[in-house]
């Protein structure tokens, strides 16, 4: 009898660890589905938002339910030294024109732009403003067509 009461308190422990892991890196999991849209993919490569030398986030594109998605999420890592203002998402088009524009103020990080539908090539934007919103940073993911 003992050493089943010890394995089953192991057991509880071990699965409380576990809960307590998956909430810690909460922040850091992959993309779910924008919002209107179960099911996306992603299309082209994911670029990464520095500043001063440090990822602060990863920029994406997504397809799915015939339009394009931008996603953004700022890091962890990043959030945990940065005080960081106001973050910016969308899909830009090759002459430089942002559509489905989505702006959230901190302390959220991660974010789905709306959906645009279209033909044009296109990529996802991404910007992250600092401190006061003077400083900020941004990238784009890679150009589909």
């Amino acid at each position: 009898m003992k050493s089943r009461t010890c394995r089953t308190a192991s057991v509880a422990a071990l699965t409380g660890i576990t809960l307590a892991l998956g909430l810690v890196n909460a922040g850091s999991a992959s993309a779910s589905t924008p919002s209107g849209c179960g099911s996306v993919r992603q299309i082209g490569s994911t670029k990464y938002i520095k500043y001063k030398g440090q990822s602060a986030a990863s920029v994406k594109q997504y397809y799915g339910c015939g339009k394009n998605y931008a996603y953004l999420l700022i890091w962890d890592s990043f959030r945990k030294h940065h005080k960081w203002k106001t973050a910016t998402v969308g899909v830009m088009t090759p002459e430089g024109r942002l559509h489905a524009v989505k702006w959230k103020d901190s302390p959220a990080y991660e974010m789905w732009s709306a959906g645009y539908a279209t033909t044009n090539c296109t990529q996802a934007f991404g910007l992250v403003q600092v401190g006061s919103g003077a400083d900020k940073a941004d990238a784009k993911s890679s150009m589909v067509c």
